[in-house]
């Protein structure tokens, strides 16, 4: 949520930070702007909606500044409109600030300032903080006696620096700023709180962003800031402070990213280029975690999650805290962790869980799941998990998870342990590639469980292991031949206002992430069920106009699903089936059919989700929507 980035050295910093906050779109906003120093001015331009908005009002000015910061905002305090667009400023101008996340005590600052005579012209949260660093700079100015604080004499001569550092001490809630002075034009302060605020290094200029993908292309030599840290980056080199003031000695790291990860590359949308990848990151996942020399009868494992085995030693309980599409996978998650490795485990969403959290149960494995590292419900959850067991021992200790893709995320900071899903950089904000990956993770995790447990034999485990392996193979199949007739069905749907999505066993969550991708970027209503649950209630929503998804996979449920199929049939629904099978009973109740390849059950989800992202795809292209940018929805959700 909301795009930060910022830039000081020699070249003209508007079309840097243009660039960069393009590179951040997919992060979800609905305005943006930019300030800019220049002759002892800060010039600060701003528009509603995208950003071809701000660029045509950037065409009419020739600025040379070299230092500036942009930002694109997803409205939380305040509606989306230019008052309340980033950046802002300080009642003379002098100060403009950006921000993501949310300052909870803004109210109470905002009074204070009131009473000093601020004036204050958005909705926003985020207009406290130029307001509150303008106060303690003029507080500044006229104190006259010397300083005797220690703290303020390792760091003189940096008033600017002094006066955020007490304003971010003043501020609660989770935030990252950035900010610039024109009074002090060779200055760019950036600080973090619970939100990600990363530091590019390049030659004489230096460069800050909420996300590494607007940085790669200028430099792939970063430093990401911890929670509680501030830095200054001046045309000189960068320095890491402390919210205490303390320097901090911080080294940066290079990046494994290639510009190119970062473009469409032939395709329209980075959301169906995502789909297109999803074998090659499946093979990732194989050739970073599975032991390709294992035979059966082996006692050592074939999975090599590289996690202390003291981590999942006697563990009776496991607890999965997820939000959205990530809590989609972590229900297929329980689904293996229980039918393998026989281990009950609960699935709750991150959001809830700190307002009604169970109680503390003995040898429990708690794992967080998020693509980005950064999701705010989710880290706040684990955090509090983290807490409550903090002075427990034995039994009762925080045994600690996370599954993410990004390795350099919060989430990897605040977990001891992490299982790199491996999907790349993934642009659209419908996941997609990371989904299928953090399948993957479940799928090594519930395996690598069963052989230490000795909960299912060598030969189901050999079997399972080569059903895997034939996944890349059996997607490129399924795109090469079936993607243009996903299309074509596609347009018979434009006009709908319905779907329903029903699944059975360990497709049920596929039933609810089908509906969720085609929600999100269609715009189209639609629900996921339990196929056997139709008939206790949703069913009266059936008729001709509503069109039901079945996921029919052989197996265990086969027939129940056909069965299911057959009752919305008898209420006029039109039936789509995804399935494998193409025979006569099929035929007869489907009146179209997504062939997917047949796989073992357990495995079914990887290529049961394919046809149903590429549905949802292409319904929303029809419709000429912006598929990798749908309206008021982020990427990265970085609020509570």
């Amino acid at each position: 949520m909301c795009g930060i980035v910022g830039y000081i050295g020699t070249q003209a910093a508007s079309e840097i930070l243009l660039a960069g906050l393009e590179k951040l779109e997919y992060r979800g906003y609905d305005s943006a702007g930019l300030a800019t120093i220049s002759e002892g001015e800060i010039t600060c331009i701003r528009a509603k909606g995208k950003l071809h908005n701000l660029r045509e009002k950037l065409a009419e000015i020739d600025s040379p500044a070299p230092i500036g910061i942009g930002h694109t905002r997803w409205a939380t305090h305040g509606k989306p409109e230019e008052y309340n667009a980033h950046p802002h400023r300080d009642n003379s101008g002098r100060v403009a600030v950006v921000q993501n996340g949310i300052v909870e005590n803004y109210r109470e600052l905002r009074e204070e300032l009131k009473a000093k005579g601020h004036k204050f012209v958005s909705d926003t949260d985020t207009e406290v903080i130029p307001h509150l660093i303008a106060e303690f700079l003029k507080e500044a100015r006229s104190q006259k006696q010397e300083r005797k604080d220690k703290k303020a004499e390792e760091i003189a001569d940096t008033s600017f620096l002094e006066t955020v550092l007490k304003a971010v001490n003043k501020l609660e809630g989770a935030f990252a700023i950035a900010v610039i002075c024109a009074d002090y034009p060779d200055e760019l302060i950036v600080a973090r709180q619970q939100a990600p605020l990363v530091i590019g290094f390049g030659a004489g200029e230096f460069f800050c962003a909420s996300d590494t993908p607007a940085l790669v292309s200028y430099t792939r030599t970063v430093l990401s800031l911890e929670n509680g840290e501030l830095a200054r980056l001046t045309p000189m080199g960068v320095e890491v402070y402390s919210f205490a003031g303390e320097r901090l000695k911080k080294s940066p790291r290079i990046l494994g990213w290639s510009p190119v990860l970062v473009e469409k590359q032939g395709f329209k949308h980075f959301m169906h280029k995502e789909i297109y990848e999803q074998p090659a990151v499946v093979r990732a996942c194989l050739e970073a975690y599975l032991d390709s020399d294992w035979q059966p009868g082996n006692p050592r494992s074939p999975i090599n999650l590289n996690l202390p085995k003291e981590l999942c030693a006697d563990v009776e309980q496991i607890s999965i805290l997820a939000c959205g599409t990530s809590w989609h996978a972590s229900l297929i998650g329980k689904y293996l962790l229980e039918q393998l490795a026989n281990i009950p485990t609960a699935v709750q969403y991150a959001s809830e869980y700190r307002y009604a959290p169970p109680p503390l149960t003995a040898n429990t494995l708690t794992i967080g799941v998020t693509q980005s590292g950064e999701t705010a419900d989710t880290l706040a959850a684990l955090g509090m998990e983290q807490q409550r067991r903090a002075a427990s021992t034995d039994k009762f200790r925080a045994r600690m998870l996370g599954i993410t893709n990004r390795t350099e995320s919060s989430i990897a900071h605040m977990m001891p342990h992490v299982i790199n899903t491996h999907a790349g950089i993934e642009v659209g904000v419908a996941a997609t590639k990371t989904f299928v990956t953090q399948l993957m993770a479940f799928y090594f995790l519930a395996l690598d469980l069963a052989h230490q447990r000795q909960t299912i034999s060598s030969e189901r485990l050999a079997e399972i292991l080569a059903g895997l392996r034939q996944l890349p193979t059996e997607i490129e199949k399924f795109l090469e031949i079936q993607e243009q007739y996903v299309e074509e069905l596609s347009h018979q749907f434009t006009e709908t206002q319905d779907f329903i999505f029903l699944g059975r066993g360990i497709n049920f969550p596929i039933a609810l992430e089908g509906a969720l991708k085609l929600k999100e970027i269609s715009y189209i209503h639609a629900e996921g069920y339990p196929a056997g649950e139709m008939k206790h209630g949703p069913i009266a929503l059936l008729d001709a106009k509503v069109p039901v998804v079945a996921i029919a996979m052989p197996g265990s449920v086969y027939e129940k699903v056909l069965s299911n199929a057959q009752e919305a049939k008898a209420r006029d629904a039109r039936l789509i089936g995804v399935t494998p099978k193409q025979g006569v009973a099929e035929a007869d109740i489907f009146d179209h059919i997504l062939p997917v390849p047949l796989v073992d059950e357990l495995l079914s989800p990887i290529v049961t989700v394919i046809p149903l992202q590429l549905l949802a795809y292409h319904i929303a292209a029809r419709r000429g929507l912006d598929v990798d940018q749908p309206r008021n929805l982020a990427k990265s959700v970085t609020v509570e």
